[in-house]
């Protein structure tokens, strides 16, 4: 029997999980098994094309909600040509409705439901000794023009059981995103999560986390993020983790961990001093700081802890941190959805990112759509569109807020021109990225996709339309802003100052052993043709770095200030550049 085990990932760079865990589990039966990964993006006519070719007898399809439409169309149509093809679905996006799905698709043989390792393995032990499907638990299947489901099964206790979805073919993880998991469960029940509907938490041992691990940073990944609802769960467990992590001394990857902040403790806080700087991304939900919200979804959390240990982690600038809130949630409107924005906006996150609630099948907000309100088209990926809390109209305004938060609030690109006007010019984030959505939609901004550079000088033209009178001094900001993240030649709607002289200085000033041994140690005995690539020599009217510790323009020392700029390359988190105050040297050169 040929079988092929695949799925739909997001995104070329993604890789699935649990496509490898089936393998694995079943590798010993005596099957010729192949897995195959592809893309919503693909055309699914060639996708359809792909599977025909490789003459298998029975399909299997991971399915999750970002390609489920997909994966139909798919499974209906390799139906069509090959009727005798035998198609089986499982994961979270078929484990529920499922005699309707069924019954509404007609081409689709088996269901596995639930956890599915261990439904997998029986399921096709019996197709290969044609025996029956009745004492298969976790399946549903069809007896004629019936769907018969089976009973649930048991969560499997001991995960090692599954072997490692990593066992072969380094080069094929090389540059990729890696999902990984060392438990399964949560220790909380929010009510808009799956997850809530298994109750505690299991663990994979950590030798073979370890293992596992190894293998990953040994592949050369990109980036291996860790689909544990609670990473830190287990204290002990999860510092074990990143201890082996920091060990190995990975380079260039990053690993991404889903951790409550409210559990991170003083232990805890002072091991993450020590991380190297970006080996580490924290994603922490907060979804809202309405209390009456809280209660309502069924979260456990502490926002006080939690803003206490965002601010620590902060000021420590090697770990970014990701902080999410969800608009759509139980008692949660405009203005209080504005409260909760702010509350986050100001813990100075390195990403804020604002989700729209998805009324999953199998979650209990679900069930509660009529208590709530809840207005949403049922097919993936079930989000809301307005509940009796927030219209329709206000939804729409956020989602171009969501957008120009994502543009221009999030990492490094903006931040201090971003900081700049919220502090001088408004009473709050929410109030300046309510009014900038504005500007933006009315020049029908959200209609076309823009680059880097352009993205500069749209908020340099919003800030000249509404603030005039202050154009210098956001011209040396935004200035500032642009040389310490971009090593790219500069827009020529941003002024320079005294361009010529330091074109015509800067060699003199790099061809001094005491300036390199002062500044850029690491680059004696260079050219300074050969540094001049890695640098940037700029004149501000004034101290911008000292005024970038207030933001309040009544702080502004108006002297002549020359930067250096070195360009430390974008796999710095925090540190895109090092910035030193050359304008006592610089100046001798001049004189």
């Amino acid at each position: 029997m040929k079988l092929l085990i695949t799925t739909l990932n997001s995104k070329f760079v993604h890789s699935s999980l649990s496509i490898r865990y089936l393998k694995e589990y079943i590798k010993d039966l005596n099957v010729d098994i192949d897995i195959e990964e592809y893309t919503i993006n693909q055309n699914l006519d060639f996708i359809v094309s792909e599977i025909f070719k490789k003459n298998i007898h029975v399909v299997a399809f991971s399915t999750y909600i970002w390609g489920v439409k997909e994966t139909i169309t798919i499974c209906e149509k390799l139906k069509i040509i090959k009727p005798d093809l035998k198609i089986i679905l499982g994961g979270p996006e078929v484990s529920f409705d499922i005699k309707q799905l069924m019954n509404n698709n007609k081409f689709i043989d088996f269901i596995i439901y639930g956890e599915g390792e261990e439904t997998f393995r029986e399921l096709i032990i019996n197709m290969i000794g044609n025996k029956k499907y009745d004492d298969l638990l976790g399946l549903a299947y069809r007896v004629g023009d019936d769907i018969k489901i089976n009973s649930p099964r048991p969560l499997i206790n001991n995960l090692d059981k599954i072997p490692s979805p990593f066992m072969s073919n380094m080069n094929s993880f090389k540059n990729k995103i890696i999902y990984y998991e060392t438990s399964r469960g949560c220790p909380f029940n929010c009510k808009f999560c799956l997850s809530s509907t298994i109750k505690g938490v299991r663990f994979f041992s950590i030798d073979r986390v370890k293992k596992d691990l190894k293998f990953l940073i040994d592949s050369k990944v990109k980036q291996v993020k860790f689909v544990d609802r609670t990473f830190n769960a287990d204290k002990k467990y999860s510092i074990e983790i990143m201890t082996y992590i920091m060990k190995n001394n990975p380079e260039n990857i990053n690993f991404h961990f889903e951790v409550t902040a409210h559990l991170l403790d003083r232990e805890m806080i002072e091991f993450l001093k020590n991380v190297p700087e970006g080996m580490f991304q924290f994603e922490i939900g907060v979804q809202s700081t309405n209390e009456k919200t809280i209660e309502a979804i069924g979260r456990t959390t502490d926002f006080d802890k939690l803003s206490s240990v965002v601010k620590e982690i902060n000021n420590y600038k090697n770990i970014h941190q990701h902080l999410d809130l969800i608009v759509g949630l139980p008692y949660e409107n405009y203005n209080s959805f504005k409260n909760s924005f702010n509350d986050v906006y100001n813990l100075e996150p390195e990403k804020l990112q604002l989700g729209f609630l998805k009324l999953l099948k199998g979650s209990e907000l679900r069930q509660k759509t009529r208590e709530y309100g809840f207005k949403f088209h049922d097919s993936p990926p079930y989000e809301i569109m307005e509940n009796k809390f927030i219209s329709y109209n206000e939804v729409l305004k956020l989602k171009i807020i969501e957008d120009l938060v994502d543009k221009y609030g999030n990492e490094l690109n903006f931040k201090n021109s971003i900081n700049y006007i919220i502090k001088n010019y408004f009473d709050n984030p929410f109030d300046f990225y309510e009014h900038f959505s504005r500007y933006w939609e009315e020049r029908r901004y959200h209609t076309i996709s823009h680059s880097l550079k352009r993205l500069y000088e749209i908020l340099y033209e919003y800030f000249i339309f509404y603030f005039k009178k202050d154009n210098d001094i956001f011209n040396d900001i935004l200035k500032y802003d642009y040389i310490f993240n971009n090593n790219k030649s500069m827009p020529n709607y941003i002024k320079f100052y005294d361009e010529y002289k330091i074109k015509k200085l800067r060699h003199d000033f790099l061809k001094k052993d005491d300036n390199l041994k002062k500044y850029l140690p690491s680059y004696i005995g260079l050219s300074a043709k050969k540094i001049i690539k890695d640098i940037s020599i700029i004149s501000f009217k004034f101290d911008v770095e000292t005024f970038l510790k207030t933001f309040d323009k009544e702080d502004i020392s108006y002297v002549k200030k020359i930067y250096l700029f070195e360009h430390k390359g974008k796999n710095n988190v925090f540190t895109k550049s090092k910035v030193y105050d050359i304008t006592k040297e610089f100046l001798e050169e001049e004189s």
